[in-house]
């Protein structure tokens, strides 16, 4: 809970909850995003494949596709507003976090078991959910129009609610049939991922760029 909270009371999102994020920090911020939803949603597609209860199949199956079509549509929104086309987007560099934290996922996808996978997929579920309510919650009725709302929004929704009550639902159940062992390797999983989206808005908050990109 505490990179949880750290997460909400971040610049990034604290500017985010109050309309005042500078535009070029959420632009960079979504070109990110689009590009870790990608590999996050074959993170999903992996779960799907190798969960041993049908019933979290279609879950996690239709969780893949609502991080590569649906969410993926409010980046569009976001794009239009902004002006942003393929061309600029392009010019985005992919940043050392989201290579990092998308890599991370795809690794874990191929190289550890179920409940390891699941138990790193559930903080982009639960850490947006927490930080989408948590704004809405402390918002004001009648303020000025958040340019940021639609995101908001998106994340404080019922449906992503329970989204996530089921991504945790698979974990418990994962961790009560694993030994300790497993139980050992699954919150380590899950510490990792919390702390890889505090460090996703860090980076968009900072522009991040390649280090070494002047010694290329």
């Amino acid at each position: 809970m505490k990179l949880q909270q750290a997460s909400l009371t971040h610049p990034f999102n604290e500017e985010l909850a109050n309309g005042s994020l500078p535009a070029d920090r959420f632009q960079f911020y979504l070109a990110q995003d689009a590009r870790y939803l990608v590999g996050f949603g074959r993170a999903l597609s992996v779960a799907a494949a190798r969960t041993p209860d049908p019933a979290d199949l279609p879950f996690f199956a239709g969780a893949a596709r609502e991080a590569v079509v649906v969410e993926r549509e409010l980046h569009e929104g976001y794009f239009q507003r902004f002006g942003l086309g393929q061309t600029e987007l392009d010019a985005i560099e992919t940043s050392p976090t989201c290579l990092a934290y998308t890599s991370y996922l795809l690794a874990t996808a191929q190289t550890d078991g179920y409940p390891e996978l699941i138990a790193a997929l559930l903080p982009c579920f639960w850490v947006y959910h927490y930080v989408g309510s948590s704004i809405l919650r402390q918002q004001e009725g009648n303020g000025p129009e958040n340019p940021y709302q639609a995101w908001i929004d998106t994340y404080a929704d019922e449906d992503f609610a329970q989204s996530v009550d089921t991504c945790k639902e698979a974990v418990d159940r994962a961790a009560a049939a694993g030994d300790e062992a497993t139980r050992e390797r699954m919150l380590d999983r899950f510490t990792r991922a919390s702390e890889y989206e505090w460090m996703f808005w860090d980076s968009a908050y900072r522009l991040e760029p390649w280090p070494t990109a002047g010694l290329r």
